[in-house]
């Protein structure tokens, strides 16, 4: 097991760049997702990291050792790709087996390491099968046992989960973060799915224009988004962002966003909104942050009437939208709670969780 550490990575394809220059340093045992929308660059820099591309600038480092140069084979990593990759000729011993046995291991050493690996994914029983008698969710744990039985330093995870249907992904996401606290390797995981990122993930590396936005914890990027790409990408459904002017009263500042809506600026945060006073900015709140009324609000909240322009009945809640100055915003309301389609209902906003966003550089301050 070992740290990666990339060092002003740039990867051009012809004249078009596909990673700009990123810095990342992944600790050992660490669990990292790498995550963003499709030619965000984050499966090239796993790639890179693989050896199946080539830098076009920078450094790569397994552990100490500088592998730019190194071959794929020689830096001691296993991958898992979204396609399986399974020889559909050999049993599912012998395709988690086939590393080792290129590598010459004494056959005893092969099956006490594919056997181990079948325990921990819960496929003892299907090492005589071919992969055409195996389940997508079978044939993926086949495919992480083949990385298992290797032992390396790091496992790498392209978009493992993206061809298995959607109660298999969340069983899969949960097995795989089970395998990661027994097996422990370093992990560099790529997917699209922010769910995915959010729940598998020591760390998040939000990814954006073949640019590292933000890397943190689930609890961080979720919480305290540096730009509006990042808060707006992570979370469902997303977070909502209106044009609004901050403006100062007597009682305090308040954040206009419509003529029949402006919204008081919690205490705690008018230090740091005050020099923007009297600027256009973008406000940004997620739908869980805008609730039904419940009697006596908190500190930093602001109740308010809206018309309903869309129901959305979810079970345990239920999404309400409706129209601010052109804009659809949507909150997460009790189902009892929630209105019909064109009535008015009384709806609450946290305001301690706000965010103020600079349009001309869309960082969140």
């Amino acid at each position: 097991m070992a740290q990666v550490a990339l060092r002003n990575i740039v990867k051009m394809f012809d004249r078009t760049p596909a990673v700009q220059g990123i810095d990342l340093d992944i600790s050992d045992r660490e669990f990292i997702v790498l995550v963003g929308p499709s030619g965000c660059g984050k499966s090239t820099t796993l790639r890179m990291i693989a050896g199946l591309e080539e830098a076009t600038s920078g450094e790569i480092y397994i552990g100490d050792q500088l592998v730019n140069d190194v071959p794929p084979k020689d830096r001691d990593i296993a991958m898992v790709f979204q396609n399986y990759a399974l020889y559909p000729h050999m049993t599912v011993f012998e395709n988690m087996s086939f590393g080792l046995r290129l590598k010459k291991f004494p056959k005893p050493e092969i099956r006490e390491r594919v056997q181990a690996a079948a325990r921990i994914l819960d496929i003892t029983n299907l090492l005589d099968r071919r992969p055409k008698q195996l389940s997508g969710g079978q044939r993926q744990r086949v495919a992480m046992g083949r990385a298992i039985v290797r032992n390396p330093k790091v496992f790498l995870f392209d978009e493992p989960l993206s061809n298995l249907d959607a109660k298999l992904r969340v069983q899969m996401r949960t097995e795989i973060k089970k395998i990661h606290q027994t097996v422990t390797t370093t992990t560099v995981y790529v997917t699209h799915d922010q769910v995915e990122a959010m729940t598998l993930a020591d760390r998040v590396v939000i990814m954006n224009g073949g640019r590292i936005d933000q890397i943190g914890s689930p609890h961080e990027v979720y919480h305290k988004p540096r730009t509006q790409f990042v808060a707006g990408f992570i979370g469902s459904p997303t977070m909502n962002f209106l044009p609004c002017r901050l403006v100062e009263n007597g009682a305090g500042l308040t954040v206009r966003l419509s003529d029949w809506l402006a919204l008081p600026v919690p205490p705690s945060r008018e230090a740091r909104y005050r020099p923007r006073v009297g600027q256009e900015m973008i406000f940004g709140l997620r739908p869980e942050h805008i609730r039904e009324g419940r009697g006596d609000m908190p500190p930093g909240s602001a109740a308010f009437d809206a018309r309903l322009d869309v129901v959305e009945p979810m079970g345990m809640e239920t999404m309400v939208y409706f129209i601010v100055d052109g804009v659809e915003v949507c909150g997460r309301v009790d189902p009892a709670a929630a209105g019909n389609v064109g009535e008015s209902m009384r709806l609450v906003a946290d305001l301690n969780q706000m965010h103020l966003i600079d349009p001309r550089t869309e960082v969140v301050i």
